[in-house]
């Protein structure tokens, strides 16, 4: 017998046990060898990690695809694994030495720290897994992978030589993301831009030898100038002034006219304090509408300045250290061409911070009279995510990917249609950042990751090979060849392992943890090895992820996969989730206190109340406001549910292996039957299209309300009659809906559902085995549309008077005659089956038939036949109509209010994401309030 509730916590960990003794989730199972293979790689979350709700949802909408695809019968691998997650795992494992006042990495050197972070990972490493599985994610666990266990890290290797070998690898000096406090170049997905509260400096540049221009300082209507002032300086503003001890120009547009001039006649600043002489260049990126036209260029420190100075072959001036603290004496970039009495003072901020040589900076400026003004300026400076620090734009020798090569092949998969984008619009996001990729640096300067299988050669020549001994071999030839050593010195090295290791020095950088987990798609499956695997799961089905990281990872994994597979694509499907949000649509974020903790829900409402939630909410291109009480209520439907099989096992609903549901005789039973196919058909459509909201939503109703508010509601009365052959099939069938049922909400609610497989076959036919493997519900040819017109009629019929009721206010208590106005005979023959139950659920006191309605009642027209409800003398009618017209020009009012928020610019282009899809969502709603007040009044007769 079934206990009077559900408690998840008793049971899912029970139930997850049974499943992996079972192995229900491994790939190559002896009864799925000939069939369709189904393969989605897991989006490998950090070692470091714990579930948050964006894997949540991540994770329910892969579990959903692979549990469906496993019930229809396919070899499903749902490859599991993690990511090593370089800077962040790093940044733990040193975060723990200081906590514990243990010496540092650099103090315990690089193998000593390298072990000591293996050893936090397999102590720590596997929290997110088992976290997973308290979601109930379906992995293969026996082929959980790591991108830095043995065999990824041979593909790594592989990956990255042949890369260079073919000259898509190679290094170069450019702005990279550097971290000062790490001392690393990290990724866009790693910087903050943060709103900041600062100055704007406007200086003013000398022109030298004297040269000067006429500015204009006042214009007439047509904005042409009327005044003129000779200059003999140019106003550059800037909101970094440290960083001018680095410009090696002044840009300004080519066709700005007060310009013009000085750039045909090549005329030139002399950099303040430094005393250089800089070019004025002529340069689309200043915008002549924006202050004066002019801007300092610093190639060095500024990613828009960096790419004017490679179209204008400027010098690049590295002023900062990587602690970003200003290197001048000694620095010979920056010494070249400085003059004047000036540069003593200036060499004396050597070694300074960014902030203090700003101060500095600006001081010196004031005392020469070149500052033309300050203004106060709020803009967005760049920070790490995880140091909190500035980052700088920095010049330094990296690693780089040839990214244009590679993403060629790319784009055309995605447009020729071998790769799809679900949502479709997201293919936009795609091309665009592929069309303007830039070269990919993959160097970290970091010790936790992939170290760069390159070697350096006592005359700085480069070797990429994946061993030493394969560097060395290389380091030999080359030295012999270009007389560094002779043939006898490299037999000696050859048979010295000593002095062949000291030949060459390793670089010590390590590799973007993007270049690893850019091979995830089929280097987990055994690449570059033959594998089997291999060979049957890719390409992968479908990848599910979220669109911050379309360019970092789905972009990559494009690229990496097309080159590698032989042109193969790494995925047929691209679904792009959206993000959870708090209830009010606000970002969660540690700072606003809006986080939402998945394992929170999961202990007080249970895995499957979460996953059905976010599963009901994920609709294609809309974000999740998520709020406790939906999970509550999704918890709710797993009670309906339950106690919807505790009602059939009470009335002696057991299940029958022999039952034939296209054999049921009866109006109410083949109904059933005929709902149930056609839910089947529905959340079937709709997961194979991806849209899970659509499916959750379309099991909701037929198990809320069609299985439990109406179907068992009216098999109430068979199971209390005398009728003993109606009530055994209406028993059967109960029993076959609920097992159909439980298949349907498998890949939702799947904790739930198995113990009700389970527990529903005790006493009873024997189970041949767990429903996780249980073949999906394809039911066919149970249509019957004369028991759908008959029992549709009746249900339209019911919820048609209790709106009304509701509507009009009619009192709870009070019974209303029921008048059917021209009733057709197939209507009589109806009400005479069906009376006792109309009257008791629409709480009618009495059915009639007539010609015309009453006065005073209400008409409805249900399915093409119309009743009448007779109010008057129940409600006043009048008053009714008053209070609904109150409501009507309040609803309306609402809809004026928002609209004027929408259809004001200022507004859309101020108010925050969130704020304005909460108007729109009030507006839906005063329109769906306002469309339901006009029915009402329609129903009164009332214009309105």
């Amino acid at each position: 017998m079934l206990e009077n509730r559900f408690d998840p916590a008793a049971v899912e960990g029970r139930i997850y046990q049974n499943w992996l003794d079972a192995e229900a989730f491994k790939a190559g199972r002896a009864d799925r060898v000939g069939a369709e293979p189904y393969c989605i790689v897991i989006p490998p979350p950090n070692v470091t990690g714990s579930l948050h709700m964006g894997h949540a949802l991540n994770n329910t909408l892969q579990d959903i695809l692979c549990r469906f695809e496993r019930m229809r019968g396919k070899d499903v691998l749902w490859q599991v694994g993690t990511d090593h997650a370089g800077i962040a795992t790093q940044m733990v494992v040193e975060r723990q030495l200081a906590e514990r006042q243990l010496p540092g990495r650099r103090e315990m050197g690089r193998e000593a720290f390298v072990e000591r972070v293996w050893a936090w990972k397999e102590e720590s490493g596997g929290t997110i897994i088992n976290q997973l599985k308290k979601l109930g994610a379906s992995c293969d666990w026996s082929r959980e992978r790591f991108t830095m266990d043995e065999g990824l890290s041979r593909a790594v290797l592989k990956v990255f030589v042949r890369l260079y070998k073919q000259g898509l690898i190679y290094k170069d000096k450019r702005l990279v993301n550097w971290d000062p406090k790490f001392q690393s170049a990290i990724s866009d997905l790693e910087v903050l831009q943060v709103e900041v509260k600062g100055h704007l400096w406007h200086f003013r540049y000398p022109l030298a030898d004297g040269v000067t221009y006429d500015h204009p300082v006042a214009f007439d209507a047509d904005g042409l100038p009327t005044e003129f002032e000779t200059r003999d300086y140019i106003v550059v503003a800037t909101t970094r002034p440290e960083t001018m001890l680095g410009d090696t120009a002044v840009a300004v547009h080519p066709e700005d006219p007060r310009y013009i001039g000085l750039v045909a006649a090549g005329a030139k600043v002399r950099l303040p304090l430094v005393g250089r002489l800089i070019p004025i260049v002529p340069d689309e990126y200043s915008d002549p509408t924006k202050g004066t036209g002019a801007v300092k260029i610093t190639p060095a420190h500024d990613f828009n300045d960096f790419e004017v100075g490679r179209r204008h072959n400027l010098p690049m001036i590295n002023i900062l250290d990587a602690e970003a603290r200003l290197t001048l004496a000694g620095n010979e970039d920056f010494l070249a061409g400085t003059a004047g009495a000036d540069l003593d003072v200036v060499l004396a901020l050597n070694g300074q911070s960014r902030e203090a040589a700003r101060k500095a900076v600006v001081a010196l400026m004031e005392e020469r009279g070149l500052v033309d003004k300050i203004e106060p300026h709020t803009h967005m400076v760049p920070h790490g995510d995880r140091s909190n620090v500035v980052i700088e734009p920095w010049l330094t020798d990296q690693w780089y990917v040839d990214a244009h090569t590679l993403a060629q092949p790319a784009l055309a998969a995605v447009r020729e249609g071998r790769t799809s984008f679900i949502p479709k619009n997201w293919e936009k996001t795609y091309f665009e950042w592929l069309e303007n990729i830039q070269p990919w640096c993959v160097s970290r300067q970091l010790w936790w990751g992939h170290q760069i299988p390159a070697w350096y050669g006592p005359d700085g020549t480069v070797f990429v090979e994946e061993t030493e001994e394969e560097a060395v071999a290389a380091a030999l030839a080359h030295c012999v060849q270009t007389g560094i050593i002779t043939d006898a010195e490299a037999r000696e090295l050859a048979d010295d392992p000593e002095k062949r290791a000291a030949l060459i020095t390793r670089d010590e950088d390590v590799l973007d943890t993007w270049f690893s987990s850019a091979l995830w798609p089929f280097s987990t499956l055994g690449w570059p090895d033959e594998t089997a695997e291999l060979k049957r799961f890719y390409p992968t089905s479908v990848l599910i992820t979220g669109f911050d990281i379309i360019f970092f990872w789905v972009a990559r994994m494009m690229m990496m996969g097309l080159h590698f597979m032989d042109g193969e694509i790494p995925f047929k499907d691209v679904y792009i989730h959206a993000l959870v949000r708090d209830e009010k649509g606000a970002k969660m974020s540690k700072s606003k206190g809006n986080v939402i903790d998945p394992l929170d829900l999961i202990n007080q409402y249970g895995a499957d109340a979460l996953r059905f939630t976010l599963a009901a909410m994920a609709a294609q291109g809309r974000d999740i406001k998520l709020a406790t009480s939906r999970v509550e209520g999704y918890r709710n439907f797993a009670t309906k549910l339950w106690n919807a099989a505790r009602f059939a096992e009470m009335n002696g609903c057991g299940r029958d292996p022999s039952f034939d549901p296209s054999k049921v005789s009866t109006t109410l039973n083949r109904w059933i039957v005929g709902e149930t196919q056609k839910a089947g058909e529905e959340i079937t459509t709709a997961i194979e299209a991806y849209r899970f909201n659509e499916a959750a939503g379309a099991a909701y109703r037929f198990v809320w309300n069609i299985f439990c508010d109406w179907y068992l509601e009216l098999a109430k009365p068979v199971f209390m009659g005398t009728d003993e052959v109606w009530k055994a099939e209406t028993r059967a069938t109960a029993a076959f809906v609920l097992d159909e049922i439980l298949k349907l909400l498998h890949p939702f609610m799947p904790f739930l559902t198995e113990e009700l497989w389970a527990r529903t076959a005790e006493g009873g036919a024997a189970r041949d085995g767990l429903l996780a493997l249980t073949p999906w519900s394809e039911l066919q040819g149970l249509e019957a549309p004369e028991a759908e017109a008959e029992i549709g009629w009746l249900i339209d019929l019911v919820t048609e008077i209790r709106s009304v009721r509701a509507e009009m206010n009619v009192p709870a208590g009070a019974q209303l005659p029921l008048v059917l106005v021209g009733a057709s005979e197939q209507v009589r023959t109806r009400v005479a089956t069906w009376s006792d139950v109309l009257m008791r659920l629409a709480r009618v006191s009495a059915i009639s038939f007539e010609a015309e309605a009453p006065a005073g009642a209400v008409q409805l027209v249900v399915r093409g036949e119309t009743a009448a409800l007779p109010l008057a003398g129940v409600i006043d009618m009048d008053a009714e109509a008053a209070r609904l017209s109150k409501e009507l020009a309040k609803a309306s009012d609402d809809i004026a209010k928002v609209d004027a928020k929408l259809n004001n610019r200022d507004f859309l282009a101020r108010a925050k994401e969130e704020v304005i899809e909460e108007q729109r969502e009030r507006r839906e709603a005063a329109e769906a309030r306002a469309a339901k007040i006009r029915e009402a009044l329609a129903r009164l007769g009332r214009a309105s």
